[in-house]
């Protein structure tokens, strides 16, 4: 029976992480905390649910989640963010296959709570995410700040979970507007690193596309005043992340 270690990173949690944590701890046999030197009570409510805590310089979600799964204790790994949970479906689903691993990783279904409301719709779920894995057949890539785990070419086997991990992600409208602006940014400057170009299709058309492909074919109308809310903004940050890489060309 594999040892499955929970690995978490945070930076001001408090609101999110005792949730989070109660939500796994049935089925994990170790959790590790990485912080990047939190001012709220995030710390105290880790150490208070006995949780190891560890601090750690902030470099990106990538390298910071690379160098976070190096502080588990057992090579398979269940990654987490703070504001994510696991439901009773996926709790039991994790606790059947450490009876029977026979996977290099598995996936699972993201669903998304957004000002109180889950979210169906929009591209947004099923969402489906790799995130428990033996931590030696893979690293964490993609384009800060969305980082995705992958596993290394060859015979990987990837295995899929029932049930879904709970995304608590934005309180408030306004909430998600600030994300944006800093989110973009951090992938302009990926994006900017790696040589990627903008265009001026990319910059006028791309947003425009977004949002027709998230409001009306991925059915985004259907999830009411908050879905338009979602897809205006997921527009919006398309234009922002390329009008702010065409600032960095200049």
């Amino acid at each position: 029976m594999p040892e499955i270690s929970v690995v978490i990173i945070t930076y001001n949690e408090e609101k999110n992480i005792g949730r989070c944590l109660d939500s796994v701890k049935d089925i994990a046999d170790d959790i590790v905390v990485v912080d990047s030197f939190s001012t709220d009570k995030t710390e105290e409510i880790c150490m208070g649910k006995g949780v190891r805590f560890v601090s750690h310089k902030f470099e990106g979600h990538i390298e910071q989640k690379n160098w976070a799964i190096t502080q588990a204790k057992f090579p398979y790994v269940l990654s987490l963010d703070a504001d994510e949970a696991l439901d009773d479906g996926l709790v039991e689903a994790i606790g059947g296959i450490k009876n029977n691993w026979g996977k290099d990783g598995y996936c699972m279904n993201r669903l998304t709570n957004y000002c109180g409301k889950w979210i169906y719709h929009c591209g947004w779920y099923p969402d489906r995410k790799l995130r428990l894995f033996d931590r030696r057949k893979g690293c964490f890539g993609g384009i800060n700040p969305h980082d995705k785990f992958e596993l290394f070419e060859g015979d990987a086997s990837i295995g899929f979970l029932k049930g879904d991990i709970l995304h608590y992600s934005y309180y408030t409208i306004e909430e998600h507007w600030e994300q944006t602006e800093m989110f973009t940014t951090i992938s302009a400057n990926s994006m900017f690193g790696k040589g990627k170009k903008w265009s001026w299709v990319k910059l006028y058309v791309s947003p425009i596309v977004k949002f027709v492909q998230s409001y009306f074919l991925k059915l985004g109308i259907f999830d009411g005043y908050y879905g338009f809310q979602i897809c205006k903004i997921s527009a919006k940050s398309t234009y922002l992340k390329y009008h702010k890489l065409k600032n960095l060309y200049k």
